[in-house]
């Protein structure tokens, strides 16, 4: 047997997430179904994270073990060929036994996208949350600065978190427009549960002027969900980057 790292890239629309679950289909599901088909064993793959309902990814990495008689092309091209469009193997490489795709991540950068605009683009619509009026790139900058650090991002997440340790170093946390696109990218070595989600929604909320720029140290000390802002919706949010 060996082990292999996959890295996938998938539009999260029409899945309930990564992670398997009895209510609704989710990448991991489909991505062990389709190998089921190319190997003929079912074969559990453990992925680098767990990303939301409607949730995009353009790199995730999952590591699975299996056979170590199968060609990389023609693993690519069968694990490829089963899984639907929505779906795409970037890359496989055989890693050693003691690999595991969450637990030796170093990091991961996350982009999200806003479309500030008043006209409606359905072809947008899955990839972006619209907002019309206008955001002010200075105070959201501001919010981003104070939040890079070392630092108890508990208020800064949902209730669902599965961690007791909930304190995370950001590196970067930046915000820039092009034209009637924002985007707010964000690196860490780790992120929680709704973390980046609420970290935008606080970030547009200090925009409107509705929450003091400085209120991350707040919540920081505090440590309460109701001193940061909204949780943006999911579908403008795009895992960028693993590190190992």
């Amino acid at each position: 047997m060996k082990r292999i790292l996959l890295t996938l890239s998938y539009n999260g629309t029409n899945y309930h997430g990564w992670q398997r679950q009895p209510n609704g289909i989710t990448v991991q599901e489909t991505v062990e179904k389709g190998l089921f088909k190319v190997l003929g064993v079912k074969t559990p793959v453990q992925g680098c994270s767990r990303t939301d309902a409607g949730v995009h990814a353009r790199m995730f990495c999952c590591h699975l073990d299996c056979a170590d008689n199968i060609p990389k092309d023609a693993f690519l091209k069968g694990l490829n060929s089963v899984l639907p469009n929505d779906i795409g193997v970037l890359d496989c490489k055989t890693v050693g036994n003691d690999f595991h795709a969450r637990f030796n991540a170093k990091g991961k950068t996350y982009i999200y996208n806003i479309y500030n605009s008043s006209v409606k683009d359905p072809f947008l619509m899955p990839f972006v949350w619209q907002i019309e009026r206008p955001l002010n790139i200075d105070r959201m900058n501001n919010f981003c600065k104070s939040i890079v650090g070392t630092h108890d991002f508990y208020g800064f997440s949902s209730s669902g978190r599965t961690v007791e340790d909930t304190v995370r170093t950001v590196t970067r946390c930046e915000t820039e427009r092009d034209g009637d696109f924002i985007k707010l990218k964000i690196t860490a070595d780790g992120f929680l549960y709704n973390m980046v989600r609420i970290i935008v929604g606080t970030a547009v909320e200090i925009s409107d002027g509705r929450l003091e720029e400085n209120c991350a140290n707040e919540v920081f000390v505090t440590k309460n969900r109701e001193n940061a802002g909204i949780t943006a919706p999911p579908q403008g949010l795009f895992l960028e980057k693993v590190y190992y």
